[in-house]
């Protein structure tokens, strides 16, 4: 199941999108994937996006000879996620010309609904507690990722009936978080028609703990000839997490190493926007909140993904100028760290 976000128009004339439908919103409550928020205290299914619902694609200017050509940008989210919880940034890139394919990984996000009312809820406790009983989480970690990958290169085939308007086939970048990053720079190590791909905090091993060496995946042992992007949680980059200083030194290609200071695991999801105000009305802990989007200022973090995603697409798949603000510190992010 996908969700195509992409430049529109007329948009006044249709709904806002919302974020989650009643069976994914039921899927998410029952798993509590923000941690902390009391079961059936949020109507998830009640949030609207930047989006609207089935508006026709924009045109190109008037007068021009050519048909406006988009980049596409895959998003694959965290382990047990559904594909709306990075609304923001997808929102963010579709309103810069992008069309952004978000992708559910069935079984593995909390719930996905199909047109049918069909919901499929996820397996993964199941399958993380036999694991654990029969010491094979490696081999879990192993399959999550694989199906992850062969669910965005199932995509790429079936882009051309999937997308609403014209498309620029030699440019197609990936992203995500958490395992969502991983499967974006895997899947570019296993399929060339993914020119640049982000990982928002995601590991590039299949272990458990951030700092764990671990086995190593193919993209991190092999490294990749394409542009990365790596941003991480205040604490993770290329220094500290062993798998992405493999990925470091056996790649070839531009790598980017940012870290958000402040910043927690959840920072570059949705959380970040909505969690605050969730906690606020709810009365719940400062430190419910902090553990999991950190201490950055949640307007910022949103600025700064904004920009910096925005930027790194723009680079390398549109050969666009960025004014310079991937090629080191900036006085309107100081909150950004570059890592050598």
């Amino acid at each position: 199941m996908v969700s195509v976000r992409y430049p529109a128009r007329d948009v006044g004339r249709y709904p806002r999108a919302a974020q989650m439908s009643p069976g994914e919103a039921a899927g998410f409550d029952r798993l509590n994937n923000f941690g902390g928020v009391p079961r059936g205290s949020v109507d998830w299914a009640a949030t609207r996006t930047f989006a609207h619902q089935g508006a026709p694609p924009a045109r190109a200017r008037r007068g021009a000879a050519d048909p406006v050509v988009h980049p596409v940008v895959l998003y694959s989210p965290g382990v047990g996620d559904p594909r709306s919880l990075g609304t923001t940034l997808t929102d963010e890139l579709a309103s810069r010309g992008y069309v952004v394919i978000c992708v559910d990984h069935t079984y593995d996000a909390s719930a996905v609904e199909f047109p049918d009312g069909r919901v499929e809820t996820s397996r993964l406790p199941e399958e993380y507690e036999r694991a654990e009983r029969e010491g094979t989480v490696v081999e879990l970690l192993r399959k999550t990722c694989a199906v992850r990958v062969a669910d965005l290169r199932f995509v790429l085939d079936r882009l051309e009936a999937i997308v609403p308007t014209p498309l620029a086939p030699s440019a197609i970048g990936a992203f995500g978080q958490s395992a969502g990053g991983f499967a974006a720079l895997q899947a570019m190590h296993d399929d060339r028609r993914i020119a640049a791909a982000a990982n928002l905090d995601g590991l590039l091993a299949y272990v458990q703990e951030d700092h764990d060496p671990g086995p190593l995946s193919t993209v991190a042992a092999d490294g990749v000839d394409r542009p990365v992007l790596l941003m991480g949680k205040d604490g993770n980059d290329h220094h500290t997490v062993p798998s992405w200083g493999a990925l470091w030194e056996h790649g070839s290609g531009p790598r980017l190493d940012l870290t958000l200071l402040g910043s927690g695991h959840a920072t570059y999801t949705d959380a970040t926007s909505m969690l605050p105000r969730i906690a606020a009305r709810l009365g719940l802990p400062k430190e419910m909140v902090t553990g999991a989007i950190g201490t950055v200022a949640p307007e910022r973090a949103v600025a700064v993904q904004r920009a910096y995603v925005s930027a790194f697409f723009d680079r390398e798949l549109r050969h666009r100028d960025d004014d310079g603000l991937l090629d080191g510190p900036s006085a309107r992010y100081p909150e950004v760290r570059f890592v050598d």
